[in-house]
């Protein structure tokens, strides 16, 4: 199936069902309790800083975890998985002083995720399963100063962050996937740039696919890191029109619901959510069993306020295929006509009377 054809069936099926994002690739890959060795492999044995954790090095050094993590995930339900390049662009790679094998991350991470997918494909007949290219938000933020005693400054620039996306986008499409996802993002600012990278990719290579837009509510306050709420942020993003719009990580599906409910009801596209297993214990773990999970989340699809459910920190394959099971037969939920009117946003929505 082409790519194109992915797209046109991705667009059918979201109008049928709820469809099932795939869960953390962190916590699977710490399963594997990989050693310093391990993320260098043979070909990064002499290089001069410790890779151990970073994650994006896995589809270069061992691929065959994780063509298995994602077959996992499709197996137990997924109809869309995440590329392994949350980290992969040039901006967070510099940590690993890897920026040369950014791009070179995101075509291998996408290619394993769409091998993974033709071999689950090809276990069902008429199972489509899809690629979401991930970018992360960086270590960076435009919005935000790292400097207590300087407000001003800024450890990275509007361009900057462009340029990295656009490496990385070109990545994941050259890889085979076949959706954008733009994730993870605490920053609005750094999302435009993003979007804004995605958009000249598309126009330079004269190809179009699904985008998906997912922030994260970083605490109690019910706002990203950089002050917005759930509808201001939506307001900052309308304008690229994505296919979907949603939050994942920092909170568990609990805490998550006011903020899924608000965006279900200003949003004029699909909805997403796919929050963490609960809230970090002491240890920095998390504790919801995926038959727990599957029951708030399943309310989600009951209440009919999402499109597209998953997991984000300490979801295994096991609480997706139970979010899988919970979210079977609930009819998917129905955009909202949302009235033309101006509607703005700084760190809070307005919309004219």
């Amino acid at each position: 199936m082409t790519r194109d054809e992915r797209n046109a069936k991705l667009k059918e099926l979201i109008k049928e069902r709820v469809l099932v994002l795939d869960g953390a690739m962190g916590t699977m890959i710490q399963g594997y309790k990989l050693t310093e060795a391990d993320f260098r492999g043979e070909r990064f044995k002499d290089h001069p800083v410790d890779l151990k954790g970073d994650n994006e090095l896995i589809g270069l050094v061992r691929p065959d975890i994780l063509k298995e993590i994602h077959l996992a995930y499709y197996r137990a339900g997924a109809d869309i998985a995440e590329t392994n390049t949350f980290g992969a662009t040039v901006i967070a790679q510099a940590d690993y002083k890897l920026e040369d094998v950014a791009y070179e991350m995101n075509v291998v991470s996408a290619r394993i995720a769409r091998e993974a997918g033709d071999i689950a494909e090809s276990e069902t007949l008429g199972r489509v399963c899809f690629v979401a290219g991930v970018l992360g938000p960086t270590n960076r933020t435009a919005s935000i100063s790292p400097r207590v005693n300087d407000p001003g400054f800024r450890n990275v620039s509007f361009d900057e962050l462009r340029a990295a996306y656009k490496d990385s986008t070109r990545g994941l499409i050259e890889g085979g996937a076949d959706i954008i996802l733009v994730e993870t993002i605490f920053d609005t600012l750094n999302a435009k740039a993003a979007l804004f990278a995605v958009d000249e990719v598309f126009e330079e290579l004269g190809i179009e696919l699904p985008v998906m837009i997912s922030g994260t509510i970083t605490d109690m306050s019910g706002r990203l890191l950089s002050g917005q709420t759930p509808e201001a942020f939506w307001n900052s993003v309308s304008h690229v029109k994505p296919f979907s719009i949603g939050l994942n990580c920092a909170l568990g599906a609990k805490e998550m619901r006011a903020h899924i409910d608000t965006i279900s009801r200003v949003a004029d596209t699909n909805v997403s959510a796919h929050p963490n297993a609960g809230l970090p214990n002491e240890m920095g773990e998390y504790d919801e069993s995926p038959e727990q999970m599957a029951k708030l989340v399943g309310e989600f699809a009951a209440s009919g306020l999402v499109n597209i459910a998953g997991g984000c920190c300490g979801t295994t394959p096991e609480h997706i295929h139970a979010i899988a099971e919970a979210v079977k037969g609930k009819r998917p939920r129905v955009a909202p006509t949302v009235e033309p009117k101006l509607r703005l946003s700084g760190l809070e929505a307005f919309t004219s009377a």
